[in-house]
């Protein structure tokens, strides 16, 4: 066999188990996984939210993430809990194998939810999600208050291939893409692409300080790209997909340059930026969640383990 041929095939297998190791998810009951993972169906009134008038937010019983606040809750005198509307960006529509009906799924790890049905008239909106309680959690309202929400500014090239690694991990609620650090206003792709508006390809991350860290963030941002690059990624080039963490605190800072410390230590070249973050503008919603839309994997990221 092909040399060539055998070590490319150790690569792409060693990169694949990496990336494997990164997404994690929370254990299911059988029931759950039914549904979940298997796309079934609870039974009509038997489901734990179907009844539930408590003030907070419904959770991916999967991967934690957000999906739909109390206050879009509505009796659609159906057998399962239903909303007329999700938070933005956190559930996916597809048809359905059925080739009728539109099925919902988590955007964040394609766990299976329900349907989503239109034109039925119960609110103003006209929209109901039908929605398998086993599909979901929930926070409610007092616990959200409680300030362990925070959020982390990454850029190391093209924000598809961040957001792959980052959308899974354990303790992040939400992910989105987007452009910082330039000097318009609501800035396009084309706009960033020409190279006129100073804006950086970037992915802003919502997560749990609970469950994790921003330190532990911020080392998996440094093991998923090559922070020695300058103004590019691979194949991906231009100022647009320069190595930077946009701080918020002094403390993501510092905690950003004992990391870049310990990496050069390490004999890693380092040339990613520190930079004060400024107003973080959200990419096109076909940008967002693309790897896990188009069921790919990035072409210009990999995980490696560098820190000890």
């Amino acid at each position: 066999m092909n040399m060539r041929f055998i070590l490319y095939f150790f690569l792409i297998t060693f990169q694949f188990g990496c990336m494997n190791a990164q997404k994690t998810y929370n254990q299911l009951s059988a029931e759950e996984s039914q549904i979940i993972i298997n796309k079934g169906t609870e039974a009509p009134y038997s489901g734990e939210y179907y009844y539930h008038n408590e003030e907070g937010t419904y959770l991916c019983k999967q991967c934690d993430a957000p999906l739909y606040k109390s206050s879009d809750k509505f009796d659609a005198q159906c057998g399962w809990p239903s909303f007329d509307d999700e938070i933005e960006g956190a559930v996916v529509r597809k048809t359905d194998k059925d080739g009728h009906r539109t099925e919902i799924l988590c955007a964040n790890c394609g766990g299976h939810l329900g349907h989503v049905f239109e034109g039925e008239g119960f609110t103003k909106k006209d929209t109901r999600h039908c929605v398998n309680s086993l599909s979901l959690s929930f926070k409610p309202l007092e616990f959200l208050k409680v300030n362990t929400i925070d959020t982390a500014i990454f850029a190391g090239g093209c924000f598809w291939g961040m957001q792959y690694y980052f959308e899974n991990q354990k303790g992040v609620k939400s992910t989105e893409v987007g452009y910082i650090g330039g000097h318009i206003e609501n800035p396009t792709y084309e706009d960033v692409c020409s190279h006129k508006s100073g804006h950086i390809e970037a992915l802003q991350v919502v997560f749990d300080s609970t469950m994790v860290s921003f330190e532990a963030l911020a080392k998996l941002f440094f093991e998923i790209h090559d922070p020695g690059q300058v103004n590019r990624q691979g194949p991906d080039i231009g100022e647009q997909y320069k190595s930077a963490v946009f701080y918020r605190t002094q403390e993501q800072k510092q905690i950003s340059e004992k990391l870049i410390s310990e990496l050069k230590s390490l004999n890693y070249s380092v040339a990613t930026e520190l930079i004060k973050a400024t107003t973080f503008w959200k990419a096109e919603n076909y940008h967002q969640h693309y790897y896990s839309k188009k069921s790919g994997s990035p072409y210009c990221h990999f995980y490696q383990k560098k820190f000890k």
